[in-house]
């Protein structure tokens, strides 16, 4: 059976002197999970959100918090964050030194373990640690800023991951974060993602959030 598809509204393209209410918004209009983009301005540009915001986050949707981690050393704060309520974390195969171990560390503090690339690192670096992972994040932009544009070039190493997750871990998600929008999501859809991060075209969609979930879900059918 194929893996379900599901929607990730991204709340670095929130309003946050809204966020409870966007979130609650989000919960309404059929989000599947709540996408955070924890940034610490040396992995990547730009510091974004941490400990704190994933506390306030679990007091007021019941979705499930799939934090994505994009910090040098990781495994030095994936324990705060799963006290935090984190239900899912990512983190980079290029800023952990002990990759599997990190991973394994996510599993034992009862999150979902989940495994993240960016753009210019080959497929091969996430391919030793499939087999211990429930979603493989392909970043589909350069990480650090919401709004870049979409890198085509991403889509054979979706491909590629879906390859061997069938083989490999059938059960695991293929997650994409980066120019998620009405236009790209059937090429993604394709070539084998189904989890999909989106923040401008939710939240600064023209008509409103609830218009922005419902023409990617449209997408989906």
């Amino acid at each position: 059976m194929a893996n379900q598809n599901l929607i990730a509204p991204s709340i670095l393209s929130a309003d946050f002197t809204q966020l409870g209410n966007q979130l609650k918004e989000i919960e309404d209009h059929g989000a599947d999970w709540v996408h955070i983009d924890v940034i610490d301005g040396q992995f990547a540009p730009n510091i974004t959100m941490g400990i704190v915001v994933v506390e306030a986050c679990k007091r007021v949707t019941n979705l499930p918090l799939n934090v994505h981690l994009m910090i040098n050393n990781p495994e030095n704060l994936i324990a705060d964050f799963a006290k935090a309520g984190a239900s899912h974390l990512t983190i980079h195969t290029e800023a952990s030194s002990n990759l599997h171990r990190s991973l394994q560390m996510i599993r034992k503090l009862g999150c979902k373990v989940g495994v993240a690339i960016n753009p210019g690192t080959p497929a091969e670096a996430v391919k030793p640690v499939l087999s211990i992972v429930d979603l493989v994040l392909v970043m589909t932009v350069n990480p650090g800023y919401s709004g870049q544009a979409f890198i085509p070039e991403t889509l054979p190493k979706i491909k590629q991951i879906r390859s061997w997750l069938d083989e490999i871990n059938p059960e695991a998600d293929i997650q994409v974060d980066g120019g998620v929008s009405e236009e790209t999501i059937p090429l993604l859809l394709q070539a084998g993602a189904n989890v999909f991060v989106s923040g401008n075209s939710i939240f600064k969609h023209p008509q409103g959030i609830q218009a922005g979930i419902e023409s990617l879900k449209n997408k989906l059918a």
